[in-house]
């Protein structure tokens, strides 16, 4: 079971890209403080966050590192009945200039507009690193996990990498990309762009909008999530174990 519900912990994990932040309150000494940010998973699949250094919940990490991160199924008519995720972390500012520089290709493939206000701001990145996971999947599905995140095998490649495969699929491929898009009933109002690929899906943005949808089987080397997309690119219909959460 505890397979599943890790699977099922990260899959939540990738499909959501915004959470709940709570920090030791350093205001007001005893007391939680939550606020909403948005992230992306970085190479080791940690929670990748952008925040300010005015930030309360900053002024807070700085005190002390621990917090949590708190991730739910949105658009539920019962949120009870859903699953929902709480990652126990401690928080690390990225200082070193190659870390740094890496992230923010990262997140501002997934997060564009994050651009103009990180060079107008003081801004940093942080990294949460997981020291225990809560998971509920529903009524009675309850599990503590100790380990739920998975490196993305593809990120650190070089050439033929995430990268490469982001660049050629979204120069060469729009069409497949957006038949993936009609396949998995996203909006289409835009065009969607490739912005990320990892081992169990890959991650779409349209318009602010961000899509996670998962490979009806893992893929572990390039050349399998080649074939993954040349199957969807193929397929009247999506996957039946495939999914898909705005």
């Amino acid at each position: 079971m505890s397979v599943k519900a890790r699977k099922h912990a990260r899959e939540l994990l990738l499909k959501e890209y915004r959470g709940v932040l709570s920090t030791h309150s350093k205001a007001m000494p005893g007391f939680p403080f939550g606020s909403v940010v948005p992230y992306c998973l970085d190479v080791q699949g940690w929670p990748l966050i952008l925040i300010s250094r005015i930030a309360q919940h900053t002024h807070n990490l700085r005190q002390d590192a621990k917090c949590s991160l708190f991730v739910g199924e949105r658009g539920a008519e019962d949120v009870q009945a859903v699953g929902r995720l709480t990652l126990l972390a401690e928080a690390r500012q990225l200082c070193d200039q190659d870390a740094i520089e890496a992230a923010a290709a990262r997140y501002y493939r997934y997060f564009p507009e994050s651009q103009d206000y990180h060079r107008a701001h003081d801004f940093d990145f942080w990294v949460l690193e997981p020291v225990r996971w809560r998971y509920i999947g529903g009524f009675g599905a309850i599990h503590w996990l100790d380990q739920v995140a998975l490196a993305n095998p593809f990120a650190a490649l070089a050439g033929g990498g995430e990268q490469g495969m982001l660049e050629h699929m979204n120069a060469d491929h729009a069409s497949a990309i957006a038949h993936y898009v009609a396949l998995a009933g996203l909006p289409s109002h835009v065009p969607a762009e490739l912005v990320g690929i990892d081992s169990e899906g890959f991650h779409l943005r349209i318009g602010q909008g961000l899509y996670w949808l998962a490979f009806a089987t893992s893929c572990n080397t390039c050349g399998e999530v080649r074939q993954a997309f040349v199957r969807l690119a193929r397929a009247e219909t999506w996957p039946t174990d495939g999914a898909a959460l705005a």
